[in-house]
């Protein structure tokens, strides 16, 4: 399997990255910053260099073609209102249609969950965020893709515990970076699971039985 990450120098990323080279396949891993570029390949990627924001729709299909699917986790982490609108906003329309125009139909979104952070004091720049995030959400399930937006909780830090609850409606909760980057690669190898929402929390299932009965609710939906 060949993935192309968009975002892959950030904490979710990296620990993708590493899954798939672990297992075999093969990561491309696109940055903006050349200094991330050590960071990419450190995590078992090959790094390639683009812009989200620069970049034309047709330059990322270029960097797209010949790989089996997207996984987007770029974003602005807290550099401002705009770079959250060009990033996490248009930077995922641009990439949506990008992996239309090169053919590759499978990917899969981190987004976040709307009630994030709901107990903490709200900014108007994360209440922007959310927005955006959103928006960003609804372009992606309006697209031919074979999508899967991941709505992940509170991300940590700590170690992975392998078990997870992922549901198209979850209570809100934290989960480790690594239980999310394992759902990630799970998800890739299973294409019943498409086209579908999955909130993602730390819980009682493993991850590979979670994917596999997310899978089976996909099979039974009309039109899946």
């Amino acid at each position: 399997m060949k993935v192309f990450q968009i975002g892959a120098a950030g904490g979710v990323g990296r620990r993708v990255a590493r899954l798939l080279a672990d297992a075999g396949d093969e990561a491309t891993g696109m940055h903006r910053n050349p200094a991330q570029a050590d960071a990419v390949r450190a995590a078992g990627a090959t790094p390639v260099q683009g812009d989200l924001i620069a970049d034309t729709v047709e330059t990322l299909a270029g960097h797209l073609r010949g790989h089996d699917a997207v996984v987007f986790s770029a974003g602005a982490h807290g550099t401002g209102l705009d770079q959250t609108s060009a990033i996490d906003g248009k930077g995922l329309e641009k990439a949506a249609d990008a992996a239309a125009l090169a053919g590759v139909a499978r990917f899969v979104l981190v987004s976040a969950f709307p009630e994030a952070w709901r107990e903490r004091e709200r900014s108007a720049g994360f209440e922007h965020y959310i927005r955006v995030k959103k928006l960003a959400d609804a372009y992606l399930a309006a697209t031919d893709l074979d999508w899967i937006i991941l709505r992940p909780g509170d991300l940590l830090d700590t170690p992975g515990t392998g078990y997870v609850t992922a549901a198209a409606a979850a209570e809100y909760g934290s989960v480790p970076r690594d239980d999310v980057a394992a759902f990630i690669v799970a998800a890739l190898r299973e294409p019943a699971l498409r086209r579908a929402i999955v909130e993602l929390t730390s819980g009682p299932m493993p991850v590979g039985e979670a994917v596999t009965r997310l899978a089976g609710t996909a099979r039974g939906r009309p039109g899946a």
